[in-house]
């Protein structure tokens, strides 16, 4: 049996990244193409519903289009794109939180049920939220908690991708665990 071999295998990323970010048009498509099922699972590591994923997924497209202009290169393309794709995510979130609560009462959707959700359903909403809270209290510490926690890239590309001291985000790491796990209790 003869294996299909991808198409986008050979493709450097990295290379095709620095050139749309230098203006090239078609590598931008290209790039476009190429990144768009994993951004789509990176959105759905986050978000519950496939048509939340989607959207976030789209809104993170559009910001690699008009903001592949500040990619310099310093770290891999993939470790900037999952920081923009969780960003993105997260915002979305966020937009639909407030959105379902500017609607009249009666028009609300149905709040989950403890008894017919998912457990992990339920503990991506509860980190969602926890995320919220880390945002409005600690801001400095969500990117690398989403990073690691969330996205699982390593420490290093990590200090790459923020450009700070691999010992800082060790630091914020740690700190952002202490602040969440609280929010994160189970409560039966």
């Amino acid at each position: 049996m003869v294996q299909e071999q991808d198409p986008n295998q050979d493709v450097d990323i990295d290379a095709l990244a620095l050139r749309a970010a230098d203006g090239d048009k078609d590598a931008l498509d290209q790039l476009l193409a190429l990144i768009q099922p994993r951004v789509r699972r990176i959105c759905g590591r986050m978000l519950l519903y496939p048509q939340d994923a989607e959207e976030a997924c789209q809104d993170a497209l559009m910001l690699v289009a008009t903001r592949i202009h500040t990619f310099a290169g310093r770290s891999k393309f993939t470790t900037w794109l999952h920081a923009v794709a969780a960003n993105s995510a997260r915002s979305t979130y966020r937009s639909l939180k407030r959105r379902s609560s500017e609607l009249p009462s009666d028009e609300l959707p149905v709040s989950a049920d403890p008894r017919t959700t998912s457990v992990i359903a339920g503990s991506r909403l509860d980190l969602l939220d926890a995320l919220e809270v880390l945002g409005a209290t600690h801001p400095l510490l969500v990117e690398a908690l989403v990073l690691r926690d969330i996205q699982e890239l390593d420490y290093n590309e990590i200090a790459l991708l923020m450009d700070l001291p691999l010992g800082t985000v060790k630091s914020r790491i740690h700190q952002a665990r202490k602040t969440v796990q609280p929010l994160l209790i189970v409560k039966l």
